[in-house]
């Protein structure tokens, strides 16, 4: 379907934005936290992103089981090229997620109440702009992290 195509084409960028950070900074500081209170790794954010973009895509959308952690995901730690790997495995998931859904379809699943969202029910559309919402801002998150951590790394 063409609208789920050019919406995972989005996500990507956002996801190559991300990783390409991730890839710069290299593993010794992705995995850094910068010194400011409650601050998140490189690594850990992007790492939240995918379990976002599963969650919400594959649970939520699709109705598909996913296993998730959100509070292990903010302190998870890796190798840039095995997340890499990861996101690339997501995609060919996310693709066979949205095979059989339109944009105005109800999803699967709601959320648990726990979770941040909107106060009304979302249409697969709506939950869409949510996971792209959260990529976006994490991106710029991360794009300030690689700043701090590269400030932090030439004085």
């Amino acid at each position: 379907m063409q609208d789920q195509n050019e919406y995972l084409y989005f996500l990507r960028r956002a996801f190559d934005g991300m990783l390409g950070v991730l890839d710069d900074l290299g593993d010794g500081l992705g995995n850094t936290r910068p010194p400011l209170p409650g601050a998140n790794s490189v690594y850990a954010i992007a790492y939240h992103c995918a379990a976002v973009a599963d969650y919400w895509t594959g649970h939520v959308i699709a109705g598909r089981e996913v296993d998730r952690d959100r509070a292990a995901e903010f302190t998870a730690t890796g190798h840039g090229k095995d997340l890499r790997r990861q996101v690339d495995d997501l995609f060919e998931q996310l693709q066979a997620d949205l095979a059989a859904v339109t944009a105005a379809s109800a999803p699967c699943n709601t959320p648990p109440a726990d979770f941040e969202g909107p106060d009304r029910p979302l249409s697969v559309q709506g939950v869409q702009l949510h996971v792209l919402e959260e990529l976006a801002q994490h991106h710029g998150q991360i794009q300030i992290t690689r700043d701090l951590l590269k400030r932090g790394a030439s004085s």
